[in-house]
């Protein structure tokens, strides 16, 4: 995959009418509301993330991060790199802010490609803004080691391949739920970083891989 001609194909895509909430609900949990209390919305904290792209090994990856025990949310889950939005920021800012402190990608070596819909995160009352950016090569990387317990990436491919979109039954406050995942090499990912994933799954697949 000529991985230019990619992010110019993609960057297309996302000036499109985006697929929204019907591609995200692919990956929500059934009845979410009765494990959890949900926030409200009017309430809704801004936050964003990154999903930042790269060439390797003759194909596109981006990076997720395994969350330590030190953070405030999602303590151990598999994340994109984000955080929450500060005064005077636009949410692109946060996102590129965050992606910095997190796993130390310079914001000036990213182009930003586009972003995908925003998600309401009712557990946690953020409101997720997701971006795609691209940088021209694998950058080198320096995880936040309070932040980040692990930095791993993932092809577009592994993404795009149906057969890693499964699901499992776990238990959540004592209920047995089936829970909508995706499998990326030996990480499980769920929640809202695997609806944000899925909706830009669904864009992926508009774009021709050869």
């Amino acid at each position: 995959m000529e991985s230019q001609f990619f992010f110019q194909q993609l960057k297309q895509v996302l000036k499109a009418p985006l697929p929204g909430r019907a591609a995200q609900e692919q990956m929500l949990i059934p009845d979410r509301n009765k494990l959890y209390k949900p926030l409200p919305r009017e309430q809704a904290k801004p936050s964003a993330v990154l999903l930042l792209l790269f060439p390797q090994s003759n194909d596109v990856h981006f990076f997720l991060t395994k969350r330590t025990q030190h953070v405030e949310h999602h303590k151990g889950q598999i994340s994109l790199p984000g955080g929450r939005w500060e005064p005077g920021e636009r949410l692109y800012e946060t996102a590129l802010r965050e992606t910095q402190e997190e796993i130390g990608i310079a914001p000036e070596t990213v182009t930003l490609l586009g972003p995908l819909t925003p998600l309401f995160v009712p557990v946690t009352g953020y409101l997720i803004h997701p971006f795609v950016g691209a940088v021209q090569q694998n950058p080198p990387v320096t995880p936040h080691s309070r932040e980040v317990d692990i930095l791993f990436s993932v092809s577009v491919q592994d993404l795009i391949d149906d057969q890693n979109q499964r699901l499992a039954v776990r238990q959540i406050k004592g209920i047995n739920v089936e829970v909508p995942y995706f499998q990326l090499g030996s990480y499980k990912v769920w929640g809202a970083t695997s609806m944000i994933l899925a909706e830009f799954k669904t864009l992926l697949k508009k774009i021709p891989h050869e």
